[in-house]
C-alpha cells in the first residue's frame, strides 16, 4: 500500500462500464513523512475520500480487485483508494 494526498477530482463524460458510479480522484503520492514524491496519478475511490485527505491506495492487480468487479468482467484499473489515513507514524494528519 502507498500513501497519497487527494489533490483533485476527475470528471469524465464517458467511461468504461465498470467505472459507472465510481468516483475518480487525483492523488499526489507521499513519503512516510508526508512529503510529496513522484507525479500525481488518478485512482478509483472505494473509500469515500475527499480533497485534502490523506489516503492509502493500491496499484496493479490489487486495484482491479478493490473495485469488486464481476470475475467475467474485471474493470481495467491501475490504482484504487482503499482507505483514509487518520494517523501516520503516530502523528495526527
Amino acid at each position: 500500500m502507498n500513501l497519497a494526498r487527494v489533490i483533485g477530482n476527475l470528471w469524465t463524460t464517458k467511461k468504461e462500464e465498470g467505472f459507472v458510479g465510481v468516483t475518480l480522484l487525483l492523488l499526489q503520492p507521499l513519503t512516510g513523512e508526508l512529503k510529496p514524491i513522484g507525479r500525481p496519478l488518478v485512482a478509483a475511490d472505494t473509500g469515500g475520500a475527499g480533497v485534502g485527505e490523506t489516503v492509502f491506495y493500491v496499484t496493479a492487480r490489487e486495484a482491479v480487485l478493490a473495485l469488486k468487479g464481476d470475475l467475467d468482467h474485471l474493470t481495467p484499473c491501475d490504482a484504487a483508494i482503499v482507505g483514509i489515513a487518520d494517523y501516520v507514524n503516530g502523528v495526527e494528519r
